[in-house]
């Protein structure tokens, strides 16, 4: 946690930044119409450790569904700090404002004419000061906005340069309710940008508390290891004061691997690595675990950031860890060291054994079904090398949000998919059942011509 972080306050009792511990959120994959059941959910992932939940806010039609949310979810006993998710419009962010602690926007996304962006975020920022209703600006890798990239590129500095001129805004505005995010699916894309942001910031004498997450982290074992790597690396470096961790799986499935990361970086819980040395940037570290998760986490916390930043070159593992009935199992017999190894290599951009999938955890805006999708693609594709390929669930923010696939495979909604080349369709309209092995047929042509 940044204990030299502005504090901000979430509802009654919420705080993030300022030193306090960190706080591990999650977001709803509901339809926002589904009133019954977002509220539902927000509760799980309340009792699943979720200090506050965010929600999809797609328009100003929605803005009775919070209203009919909140409700629900008093009336069963609980007070849980609300977060309306905007994409485009000022609109639905200015009419939500009232009705919820905090709304997530980028700004940027506004409108395409800077000015009127400004216009329209400063509106925001006076009802949410009338309110007391908190923002997170939220910058992501795939969604700079073209003013921004034909000043700084798709980079890490464009992202950390997008974020600093609405911080900016809000400081001449005198609101310092505001936590700022920049993610991105590349983890070294993202530590990156955070450190840029963090540093500018600093140097301009205030510091807005940090929200980390690896963006479409994808689902498994993969997805977790990518995401303890990138949040762990600029927890180490003392950067973040809340966390998410992004699955394409039902949001409740986050709750493990975020608060395992809250809890090792406010000081509860320690590493199981019993023993390590270190010979010509190989690392032999050896571990004792309760259970086959808990050594995913150790591993990618213990050993991410110096992969990533290229102190060391391997991490060989040796050890037990206990299997779900408790009796130890053999890490290198089992062949989990060298599978473990591989995932971190990949997760630190070091090495590719197999495809590099980004994914979204799906929300209320997914028309198709994601996880079901994402497990197709990764199972007809499995087979394919040195390929970047996303899974996203919508044609609103999908395109936008796979910055680094060299493939995406996009949810239309009515069981239709576009595929696309880069930022390029290049088959629209297409059934789920048959898109998988159309993708597939694209990719191979395409690596045939290499």
């Amino acid at each position: 946690m940044a204990t030299d972080s502005i504090p901000v306050k979430i509802g009654k009792t919420l705080v993030i930044g300022g030193g306090n511990p960190i706080v591990v959120q999650s977001m709803c994959n509901t339809h926002t119409e589904d009133v019954k059941g977002t509220a539902e959910q927000c509760v799980r992932l309340f009792k699943g450790g979720a200090r506050l939940v965010r929600i999809t806010c797609p328009g100003r039609q929605n803005v009775k569904d919070f209203i009919a949310i909140r409700a629900l979810i008093e009336e069963a006993g609980y007070d849980i700090p609300l977060v309306a998710d905007i994409h485009f419009s000022a609109e639905a962010a200015i009419e939500v404002a009232p009705y919820v602690e905090k709304v997530r926007i980028n700004p940027g996304n506004f409108h395409k004419d800077h000015g009127l962006a400004r216009a329209k975020f400063a509106t925001l920022v006076e009802v949410c000061k009338k309110y007391g209703t908190a923002i997170r600006i939220g910058i992501n890798h795939g969604s700079l906005g073209q003013r921004i990239t034909s000043l700084y590129g798709n980079t890490p500095v464009g992202m950390a340069e997008a974020a600093m001129e609405w911080l900016r805004l809000c400081k001449e505005n005198d609101f310092y309710q505001v936590v700022v995010s920049l993610k991105a699916s590349n983890t070294l894309v993202m530590t990156e940008a955070y450190r840029l942001l963090a540093a500018k910031m600093k140097e301009e004498g205030f510091y807005f508390p940090l929200h980390l997450g690896v963006t479409e982290a994808g689902n498994g074992d993969s997805g977790r290891i990518k995401s303890c790597v990138g949040i762990s690396t600029l927890l180490e470096e003392g950067m973040g004061d809340t966390v998410r961790v992004s699955l394409t799986e039902e949001p409740e499935n986050e709750l493990e691997a975020a608060s395992y990361l809250a809890g090792r970086y406010d000081g509860t819980l320690t590493s199981c690595l019993k023993a390590s040395r270190t010979e010509e940037k190989t690392v032999y570290a050896t571990y004792d675990c309760p259970s086959r998760s808990r050594l995913l986490y150790d591993v990618s916390c213990d050993f991410g950031r110096d992969l990533l930043l290229k102190k060391i070159d391997r991490v060989i593992i040796d050890g037990v860890y206990a299997d779900d009935a408790g009796n130890p199992v053999d890490i290198a017999s089992s062949g989990l060291a060298q599978y473990l190894e591989n995932e971190l290599l990949q997760a630190c951009r070091r090495k590719f054994y197999k495809p590099e999938y980004i994914a979204c955890p799906g929300c209320g805006r997914t028309m198709y079904n994601l996880q079901e999708s994402f497990e197709q693609v990764k199972s007809r594709t499995a087979h394919l090398k040195d390929v970047v390929i996303a899974v996203m669930g919508c044609i609103v923010n999908g395109p936008g949000e796979m910055a680094d696939a060299d493939w995406g495979y996009v949810g239309e909604g009515n069981h239709k998919v576009t595929i696309y080349k880069g930022k390029t369709p290049v088959a629209s309209h297409i059934p789920d059942t048959e898109a998988p092995d159309i993708l597939v047929s694209l990719i191979e042509q395409e690596q045939a011509r290499r």
